[in-house]
């Protein structure tokens, strides 16, 4: 499924308000066996306490874990941003957690990650947008199709929050606008190439 026949070396999904349903629903499609790691980046609370590793843990059939600074990165893993950390990906094999100033209003920022996940996996990250109220994510989703990867961003007339993919959509130009149920295949599809 994945239009530029490349193969998929990573995926990071980016969310903000609206971002928890839609985790839920795609999350389970990720294949046991998973020949990647997927990243992702949900907006919250500074000071609150993130229960999406357990949330997402529940139908997951891959391991869910909060990332910790200098953590290996390892195909087969679902890693989550924890609050009030930049996350970022140094030299392919581990993460780095970074306290610099927030960027969109967010700290965790998605575009942070996807700069960061561009810069070290290139034409094989595919970056995915979902839900959320502001245009954080759309200078990330640049970057990555800049250095040749896959974009793909939740069709607004089905996020809960249609801001965040519909200014992804107008910075990119043209993109992959797909609904939930389309990005839960994809993730089903290229999760099971070995």
């Amino acid at each position: 499924m994945n239009n530029l026949n490349k193969k998929v070396q990573a995926v990071v999904m980016g969310a903000s308000a609206g971002g928890l349903g839609a985790f839920l629903k795609i999350v389970p499609k990720i294949n046991a066996g998973c020949p990647f790691p997927v990243i992702i980046v949900q907006h919250m609370l500074a000071n609150e306490e993130s229960l999406l590793p357990e949330l997402l843990s529940d139908d997951a059939k891959i391991p869910v874990v909060e990332v910790c600074d200098k953590m290996p990165v390892e195909p087969g893993k679902i890693y989550v941003s924890p609050p009030n950390y930049h996350l970022l990906i140094e030299n392919e094999s581990e993460f780095a957690l970074s306290t610099d100033e927030r960027v969109n209003f967010s700290r965790p920022s998605i575009d942070v990650t996807f700069m960061s996940a561009a810069a070290i996996w290139r034409e094989s990250l595919t970056g995915i947008l979902l839900s959320g109220a502001n245009e954080d994510g759309s200078a990330g989703l640049l970057a990555i199709r800049r250095m040749g990867g896959d974009v793909i961003v939740q069709d607004p007339l089905e996020a809960e929050y249609a801001l965040m993919p519909e200014k992804a959509i107008s910075a990119l130009k043209t993109c992959k606008v797909m609904k939930l149920g389309a990005i839960g295949d994809f993730l089903d599809a290229e999760s099971s190439i070995k």
